[in-house]
């Protein structure tokens, strides 16, 4: 049997698995789900392709410090398993806005939410991860950029609908694996191409283009570029600011938002959330290494055309004037990797974009279907329901799709 179709076999199986002609089947895959998917899809639906991207881009600008965004999740996700998802829990929601209503009473407040993040859910989640994903299939395959991004969402609307949370939740385990391991590669080809970490940081400083602005520092690599905490007045991003605001931010995401908790929420157990909890800890440890580190290579590498300073030289090697930046993961991958792994990396980044890609359509059909269909619809049927639930994605996608 091919390696693959016995990877797919079991995932298929328990796919299908739980019962999707209910609402908690569909939107909580029955509540049946082990530690282990859990985890690995908490942390597949914060490393969209955005992620690869924005982070690698921000290393490759400003250094290691940008880490501190994942990193902060470590203890947060934890705080979800033990403080957070035993009160949702008990209080026996569906929805993160379901709770607010059952806390506080009325239904606005709901209706309220509920609207709310479908907007922020089409106008940064969808419409973000789709440009960045698009991007970087039109950098490495030339492909249209429309055209990529209308094929991503065709592929990833067919089995959100088919499967429900299930699907999502054990595809997500999948590209996990998938992600984990050509992130790997890539790493240690970078670093084999400097010499290897101890180089890091003196290849860094010396990461200068060769057409600058005159009179200006700004084509010059940060000097604290491999410090985390940075100086709380003069740090672009202040340690006071990365360990206590970001702090609340971490908990608003990982605590309340519907994408994260909904994840938690399918657990077979409180045990087995936690356990959840715990491997998305460790696993969002990894982008520092894997993300952050290899785009602070790619400017070691190609210091002209990721570290670009002159707008018309920037513009002309990727388009904007501000910075070319955020190319460097791509340019990574496109001019270091031999063609069977730079296909391997393109998968990569296809079940970033498609792992958050799925959270967010499941999700948001969750906060569409039960706290707004139902109270337009007080007598809807729960068949009417699920139908709602799996084809009312549909035009929020091409919200996103229009957005880009």
């Amino acid at each position: 049997m091919h390696p693959l179709i016995a990877i797919l076999f079991p995932l298929s199986q328990s796919s299908w698995r739980a019962n999707r002609s209910t609402l908690s089947g569909y939107f909580l895959a029955g509540r049946s789900i082990a530690w282990w998917p859990i985890g690995a899809s908490l942390f597949a639906s914060s490393e969209g392709s955005g992620l690869f991207i924005g982070l690698a881009g921000t290393g490759a600008a400003g250094g290691i410090a940008v880490a501190g965004f994942e990193w902060n999740a470590t203890y947060v996700l934890l705080a979800l398993a033990w403080v957070f998802v035993p009160v949702y829990v008990s209080s026996g929601i569906l929805t993160m806005p379901e709770y607010l209503q059952k806390r506080f009473g009325g239904e606005r407040i709901r209706m309220y939410l509920s609207s709310l993040s479908l907007l922020l859910s089409v106008f940064t989640k969808i419409s973000t991860d789709l440009y960045s994903g698009a991007l970087f299939v039109q950098v490495c395959l030339g492909w249209n950029l429309y055209l990529s991004t209308v094929l991503m969402l065709l592929v990833t609307a067919i089995y959100t609908i088919a499967g429900g949370l299930t699907a999502v939740i054990y595809t997500d385990a999948l590209q996990t694996l998938i992600m984990v391991i050509g992130a790997v590669i890539l790493t240690a080809t970078a670093f084999h191409e400097i010499g290897g970490h101890p180089n890091l940081e003196e290849a860094y400083l010396s990461a200068v283009p060769s057409k600058t602005i005159p009179n200006t520092t700004c084509h010059l690599p940060r000097p604290d570029a491999m410090h985390l905490f940075r100086d709380p007045l003069s740090g672009d991003l202040p340690w006071t600011g990365m360990t206590f605001g970001l702090s609340v931010l971490a908990t608003w995401y990982w605590c309340t938002d519907q994408v994260i908790v909904q994840r938690s929420l399918s657990a077979k157990s409180l045990n087995h959330a936690k356990g959840g909890s715990i491997l998305a800890s460790y696993l969002k440890m990894l982008p520092m290494v894997l993300i952050v580190m290899p785009g602070m290579i790619s400017r070691i590498l190609y210091p002209d055309d990721v570290g670009c300073v002159d707008p018309g030289e920037c513009a002309r090697i990727c388009g904007s004037e501000v910075g070319c930046s955020n190319i460097a993961y791509p340019k990574l991958v496109m001019e270091l990797m031999p063609s069977g792994l730079r296909g391997l990396m393109i998968a990569v980044m296809m079940a970033a974009l498609m792992s958050s890609l799925t959270s967010v359509f499941n999700s948001s059909s969750a906060l569409f279907t039960m706290d707004i269909w139902r109270k337009v619809r007080r007598g809807a049927t729960e068949k009417e329901l699920l139908a709602v639930g799996r084809y009312g994605g549909a035009p929020r996608a091409t919200g996103g799709c229009l957005d880009v």
